[in-house]
């Protein structure tokens, strides 16, 4: 028996965008709910999930918008943070270095205990810089 391998093409800049855009409304979500109730470890915890994968959604993002202009692939995320920064593509460089040191700091192999600390970076600091991103992308995607 014979079976094809089926070759994935890599996802657009744009489709790459739209899950970012997907995810970062899912965070809103979460961020008004916990702000409307009593705080929980749990929502927390969703809040801190749902943040890091909406952050590697963004990092995806800037890496195939600079694939599509034909920028060779980045060694790691404070690399294509940096050239975005560069770009304009974001506004805030040292925040965005402070999301990575953050989300490395979180780290569950730490025993600090952090959790609070980074939910309330994330609402009142981290999700403005995710938010400038989609501003300034959806700009120069739409140029």
């Amino acid at each position: 028996m014979k079976f094809a391998i089926m070759k994935i093409p890599p996802p657009t800049c744009q489709k790459c965008f739209q899950d970012f855009q997907e995810a970062l409304d899912e965070l809103r979500d979460l961020i008004v709910g916990f702000r409307n109730s009593k705080p929980d470890p749990k929502t927390q915890h969703k809040i801190i999930r749902t943040f890091e994968l909406t952050h590697e959604l963004a990092l995806k993002t800037i890496g195939e918008y600079f694939r599509k202009e034909g920028r060779p692939p980045f060694s790691g995320s404070r690399d294509a943070t940096v050239e975005a920064f560069h770009e304009d593509l974001i506004d805030n460089g040292k925040g965005w270095l402070d999301i990575i040191i953050e989300r490395i700091k979180f780290n569950p192999l730490y025993p600090e205990d952090y959790e609070y600390e980074f939910t309330q970076n994330i609402i009142t600091k981290h999700v403005s810089l995710l938010e400038n991103f989609e501003r300034k992308l959806s700009k120069k995607l739409n140029q």
